[in-house]
């Protein structure tokens, strides 16, 4: 024993404070006090009100006295509701509306922004500003635009001899309306597709101008692939955000005309 003592000195060392935290065990809390700030967030702050939220919708509570428990009475309520069905139509048709159309004109636009010309920044920036505009001066801004008296829309159409819509206030053309706009804000996306596009290596396409390859068969046997994990990426963040819309249709139509924008 003691002959092992002295070839391993650290060993004594050890056995003298007891209390020393092997080096594993220190990484291992590091890494965790390291991982807390994201904890805390999750369960504070996406978990904790998830859960909160799934109990509360069994109650009746209107945030002044304590909840009182309903059961399914709520979500009855919901499932009976007419206007519930409309808004589920409603949200589907934004979405399926939406979401194509806004992926489709991000990436055309990311390629032509992608292009090395003169001034680029400048052309990227102003793609980029509507995506940080505040919601709601947007929708009071594309109000006055489908305006049918005043709006600059309906003017330039009567300007070439075609039909103006009445858009926010026709059945038929309020949820085209909203898509419309919604195509004025896809910075965040075009920003997506484009850091996706400079990490394609330029090898690729320099192998493929060698084998005779044109601009169309490279972007279809080249880029697309190759931008399948952002196109997913944007795809499922699109779907979500388009989902969630509200504060367009309750700034410009209120849900109108006869609930044609009621949206989830």
């Amino acid at each position: 024993m003691l002959t092992f003592l002295r070839s391993h000195p650290q060993s004594t060392k050890a056995m003298a404070r007891p209390w020393v935290l092997s080096r594993r065990t220190r990484r291992t809390i590091e890494g965790y006090l390291f991982a807390l700030p994201w904890f805390i967030g999750f369960f504070g702050l996406l978990l904790g009100p998830m859960v909160a939220s799934l109990l509360i919708s069994f109650t009746s509570y209107d945030m002044v006295s304590f909840p009182r428990w309903v059961g399914l009475a709520n979500f009855a309520r919901l499932f009976t509701d007419h206007l519930f069905w409309v808004s589920l139509g409603d949200t589907a048709y934004y979405v399926a509306a939406s979401v194509p159309s806004s992926i489709l004109l991000a990436l055309a636009l990311a390629i032509l922004l992608n292009q090395k010309v003169r001034g680029i920044g400048i052309y990227r920036t102003l793609f980029y500003l509507p995506s940080v505009t505040s919601s709601v001066a947007v929708a009071l801004l594309w109000t006055w635009l489908f305006d049918p008296q005043l709006g600059l829309i309906d003017i330039m159409l009567r300007a070439v001899d075609l039909p103006a819509p009445l858009w926010l206030g026709s059945i038929a053309w309020a949820k085209p309306a909203l898509v419309l706009m919604n195509l004025w804000s896809i910075g965040n996306s075009i920003v997506l597709f484009l850091a996706g596009l400079q990490s394609i290596p330029a090898d690729l396409y320099e192998a493929a101008y060698v084998d005779g390859a044109g601009k169309a068969r490279s972007f279809f046997a080249i880029t697309l692939p190759m931008l399948s994990p952002t196109i997913f990426f944007v795809l499922i963040v699109s779907i979500i955000g388009s989902s969630q819309i509200f504060t367009q249709a309750f700034v410009m139509t209120q849900g109108g005309p006869l609930n044609s924008t009621y949206f989830l």
